[in-house]
């Protein structure tokens, strides 16, 4: 994979290499090589250039840091250690900057309390909630937009040409869906956002200015209309309350860390987060890698295990979560064009998928993606999935015309190549509707589940090969592999362990 453009942008970028190596070119700077378990640390110093290129089976985390971490204590690129036991630490933090999770739409509050540099002592307020979320498409673009970067000052006409949108309609789709004009959501959001930046420590005519207010004086009387004190006021209330001191050893560990002056301790716990209810416009696809979450939709509630994976349909209003010391990831979205898809489906990959499900991840959310990078392969991806649990107890069909196909195909299976005959649509439309899967899906489960057994049994995985109809090993080593996640030769080792 490879990244590269103009570092330009007010956040701070923090890349750290899980497995595989990975070269960080700047313009002025050494290379840094980065091999698994290191990380560099890029301040938004702007103007920049950059490029990131990764080795084949390389996961990396890219990431974008809010601009309220405090780059003083590290003016320059470090590279540093990631030690034992910060890794899912650092995974959460990804997931909570490319989701809604936590409730405030783009919320770093554990990344740049972690990062904060000694004497920055973050507190406990009670944070007010961020505005209700618009559920239309281009007004949750803008809306998204404005919680990453609420100083974006553009007009209405240009937010609406960004988005693909007319100003009317922006217009509309703000008020009938949050109750509140669009100049009214974006004060809240600005507000909402002020807090925050006056709880990390940065002065009133600096967050005024970050959260795009023109003058002080303009700020000073929208946050007395919106809390009843002044900025100055609610910045002295927050300073007479006790620190939070876990988060506090976080953020001065991870500093440690950084400068290589000793190992810190690693976090105990993730906490656990939520979504506020929202829609989406197109259907997106979640991953639990560790403990587990769920997904509300109206009163059912769809439990996620260790490596379920869900597709959320578009236009449902839902609320996902994770509990404590869980973390879930998007791994892709699909139009609805694309899928077909009213209710939520899942499917379970097995652990053997961590890195590669990773690798989808940090693809279609970042800019950190192969150049042939599909966005639709996800769909294929689940859908392989779903054919490989099917294939463990292979469905036949029901109907006589489609079990005459099904039982033609597996009887001349391996004499007459892999592919299934070439069917009707009326069998192609019975084996969908009997079997849950294509007439060409059906097939290459049916080859999948025969070589399983056959590994299983001791045959070789050339005998196999040749027996569901490969003509080369290499290509049924990767279907094997593609469709139950290991080797033929790894699969028949475990079974005989």
């Amino acid at each position: 994979m490879r990244s590269s453009g103009l570092w330009d942008q007010p956040e701070h970028l923090l890349l750290w290499v899980r497995t595989g190596a990975a070269r960080v070119r700047m313009e002025g700077h050494p290379d840094f090589h980065l091999t698994a378990g290191e990380g560099v640390w890029i301040p938004a110093n702007g103007g920049s250039h950059w490029a990131v290129d990764t080795e084949p089976g390389t996961v990396a985390f890219p990431l974008l840091t809010h601009p309220a971490i405090t780059a003083g204590a590290l003016p320059e690129p470090r590279r540093f250690v990631v030690p034992d036991g910060w890794q899912d630490w650092l995974i959460q933090s990804f997931n909570l900057m490319v989701t809604p999770l936590s409730g405030n739409g783009y919320s770093q509050d554990a990344l740049v309390e972690l990062l904060r540099g000694p004497g920055k002592r973050p507190v406990r307020f009670a944070r007010p909630d961020p505005p209700v979320m618009p559920r239309a498409g281009g007004a949750r673009d803008v809306a998204d937009e404005l919680l990453r970067n609420p100083a974006l000052d553009l007009t209405v006409a240009a937010w609406a040409a960004r988005v693909l949108s007319s100003p009317r309609t922006l217009l509309r789709d703000f008020r009938g869906d949050t109750g509140l004009t669009f100049a009214q959501w974006r004060l809240r959001c600005r507000l909402s956002a002020a807090v925050a930046h006056i709880a990390a420590g940065h002065g009133v005519d600096q967050v005024a200015a970050r959260v795009g207010f023109a003058t002080h004086n303009g700020f000073t009387r929208a946050f007395k209309q919106q809390f009843g004190l002044t900025p100055h006021e609610f910045s002295r209330n927050l300073a007479a309350r006790p620190v939070a001191s876990g988060l506090t050893r976080h953020a001065d560990d991870l500093m440690r860390m950084m400068r290589a002056q000793d190992t810190p301790a690693a976090p105990d716990m993730l906490p656990g987060a939520r979504t506020p209810s929202h829609t989406n416009n197109v259907h997106v696809l979640i991953w639990t890698y560790r403990g587990s979450g769920y997904l509300d939709i109206g009163d059912h509630r769809y439990e996620q295990e260790r490596g379920v994976a869900t597709w959320i349909p578009a236009g449902a209003e839902h609320t996902t979560g994770v509990r404590e010391n869980s973390i879930s990831l998007p791994l892709g979205n699909a139009g609805t064009d694309d899928l077909q898809l009213t209710e939520p489906l899942q499917v379970q990959f097995p652990p053997a998928w961590d890195d590669y499900l990773m690798f989808c991840s940090i693809s279609a959310r970042t800019p950190l993606r192969p150049d042939d990078y599909d966005p639709g392969h996800i769909a294929g991806l689940f859908a392989d999935q779903v054919a490989a649990q099917r294939a463990l107890s292979l469905p036949m069909p029901t109907g006589a015309p489609a079990r005459a196909a099904a039982m033609d195909y597996l009887r001349h299976l391996g004499t007459s190549g892999g592919s299934g005959p070439d069917v009707p649509a009326d069998l192609h439309r019975a084996f969908r509707e009997q079997t849950g899967m294509s007439f060409a899906r059906w097939c290459y489960a049916a080859r999948m589940r025969i070589a399983r057994d056959m590994l299983a049994g001791g045959a070789t995985p050339s005998a196999v090969s040749r027996r569901v109809g490969y003509a080369h090993l290499p290509t049924f080593s990767a279907a094997f592999t593609r469709f139950h996640g290991l080797p033929p030769r790894d699969y028949q080792q475990r079974e005989k362990a």
